[in-house]
């Protein structure tokens, strides 16, 4: 079986940016569980790898097109 990929600078940016997102809305990680049943701690530190559609999730959830939020995303 192969090793699943992860790109740890990407994860790393990709979390940060949807802590500055909950953030802003001034929610907690518990409501963010509560709403989307994602464990956002994990999420939150880099230490999971998300799917596509996971991130689409929180981006509907936020309000957040996929487009808008890779905007400013450098390519690492």
């Amino acid at each position: 079986m192969k090793k699943q990929r992860r790109n740890e600078l990407l994860l790393q940016i990709i979390a940060e940016k949807l802590v500055r997102l909950r953030c802003e809305r001034g929610l907690s990680q518990e409501i963010m569980y509560e709403d989307t049943e994602i464990h956002m701690g994990r999420v939150e530190r880099g230490e999971y790898n998300l799917t596509l559609s996971t991130l689409a999730e929180l981006c509907d959830y936020y309000h957040v097109s996929m487009h808008d939020f890779f905007n400013d995303i450098p390519n690492p």
